[in-house]
């Protein structure tokens, strides 16, 4: 422990010093190399697939109308951007702590330790929000099987009309369980719960594509260039799964080689899904019938067919997927909470790993309880904008890093290179810049508040307790 000066704040660890930490060759304490480029790609596919479509839709349409497709192509366009960024620092510094790792080798302690804040806002909000909409479609799931349906009292939160979220509490529970039995078997299955997850998608596309009409998609843009902007804005945290991606570095096979690819991958096949999902729901029924609409894929397909069974199996589809979403949610926080506490910026109890299982169990359980808090008790609207604020700050932070590293160490080896530098990252940090301003004035006071109560804690114990230091 030193004595802190201002100048500490840009103090910046070596990349080669990340990178032997991170686990080129890892103690038996450490985190453990299991995982391939099947297994991260279908992580990345998994952390995204399902948020943006399964419930922010609901969100999102109302906000922009049919034009909401326009809304995941400008996401999808931000995302792609910033995707080769995070592929080329990814085979730069392959190391479990994603865009947090990134800038404290490329921007300093303070503005890493505040980027590690916003990665632990966005993971645990959206974690949360994810919960949230597991209920609608678990609810909906039992009234086509039984004609029952949850009290609103347990399937909801306070400011929805609720009192307590249960089946949100239930989901994180069972994460948890699957978490703590070790990162090989998790990664399986969620594997196997993705190419689920993409059959039920196919199979809605199929038959929503059967009922379409051209005369849902007029007006198209019924609230502007606003009303789009502002529904990218919200729908951008469905991406979170780039950032998931990266936060494996320490448990990944050839991670120099594994990681960009995986990130690229993993994108190429959400951007896809994600459009043409949103255009054939769009097209299915009038834009106006989102609004208020829970599990709106359902809805839409038993509304088409008349079948219960349709939209029973998107329903099963739906809960699958949310729930291999949560799983690798929670699993990317517990990864950063671990990296952070190896640089002395968190308590050592986040890094203590279960050495028969070799997982960060009691991280793992602190991670769990404050996910089930939140799901249990915030509404959804306000989730989904906070952890888009998250995702967009920290991918505006790992854009400049590639900047400020190729000028910086441009003889340091790298697996991959960003194409049409500086011009990609450059766009990348706009079009976060752009999204940003489209979010609500609560979600900036909320994140102020975030923002505010990380300072304290860095000031107050981080800066003191960096191993820099």
């Amino acid at each position: 422990m030193g004595q802190f000066r201002a100048a500490d704040l840009f103090r910046r660890k070596p990349v080669g010093r990340v990178i032997a930490e991170g686990g080129e060759h890892l103690p038996e304490e450490g985190l453990h190399r299991s995982i391939g480029l099947f297994q991260l790609t279908m992580l990345g596919v998994g952390a995204t697939i399902g948020t943006g479509i399964f419930v922010a839709l609901t969100t999102a349409v109302p906000a922009a109308g049919p034009a909401v497709v326009v809304s995941f192509v400008i996401a999808g366009i931000t995302a792609a951007l910033t995707a080769l960024c995070y592929a080329e620092l990814a085979s730069t510094i392959p190391v479990s702590g994603s865009s947090y790792s990134y800038a404290y080798a490329t921007l300093g302690e303070f503005v890493a330790f505040i980027v590690g804040a916003c990665l632990l806002l966005e993971y645990a909000v959206s974690a949360s929000a994810i919960a949230v909409g597991w209920g609608q479609y678990l609810n909906e799931m039992f009234s086509d099987l039984i004609g029952w349906r949850m009290p609103d009292a347990i399937a909801k939160a306070p400011g929805a009309g609720g009192v307590f979220n249960l089946p949100a509490v239930v989901l994180v529970g069972a994460c948890l369980v699957l978490l703590l039995r070790g990162v090989k078997e998790s990664v399986t299955v969620n594997a196997v719960l993705v190419v689920l997850k993409l059959l039920v998608l196919l199979f809605f596309v199929v038959i929503a594509f059967s009922g379409f009409h051209a005369e849902n998609l007029k007006p198209f843009a019924p609230m502007g260039v606003a009303g789009i902007g502002a529904a990218a804005s919200s729908i951008f945290f469905s991406y979170i799964g780039i950032d998931a991606v990266s936060t494996a570095g320490d448990e990944v096979k050839d991670p120099r080689r594994t990681l960009p690819l995986g990130i690229i991958l993993s994108l190429l096949i959400v951007t896809a899904v994600y459009i043409l999902v949103a255009l054939a729901a769009v097209g299915a029924q009038p834009w106006t019938a989102f609004a208020g609409q829970e599990a709106g894929l359902a809805v839409i397909l038993r509304n088409l067919t008349g079948q219960a069974w349709t939209s029973l199996i998107l329903c099963v589809g739906a809960i699958v997927s949310i729930f291999s979403i949560t799983l690798v949610v929670m699993y990317g926080q517990t990864r950063i909470l671990y990296a952070m506490s190896r640089d002395g910026l968190l308590p050592k109890l986040f890094q203590r790993v279960n050495p028969r299982t070799q997982t960060p169990d009691l991280n793992t359980y602190i991670v769990a309880a404050f996910i089930a808090v939140l799901a249990a008790f915030v509404p959804l609207d306000t989730l989904v904008n906070l952890t888009s604020m998250g995702t967009l700050i920290a991918f505006a932070i790992v854009s400049l890093g590639v900047i400020i590293l190729r000028r910086t160490q441009p003889d340091l080896p790298r697996g991959y290179r960003v194409p049409f530098y500086p011009v990609v990252p450059a766009l990348s940090v706009a079009f976060c810049g752009y999204l940003i301003v489209g979010l609500p004035l609560d979600t900036w006071i909320l994140f102020g508040v975030w923002v505010a109560a990380a300072c304290v804690l860095y000031f107050g114990y981080s800066a003191r307790n960096s191993k820099l230091a």
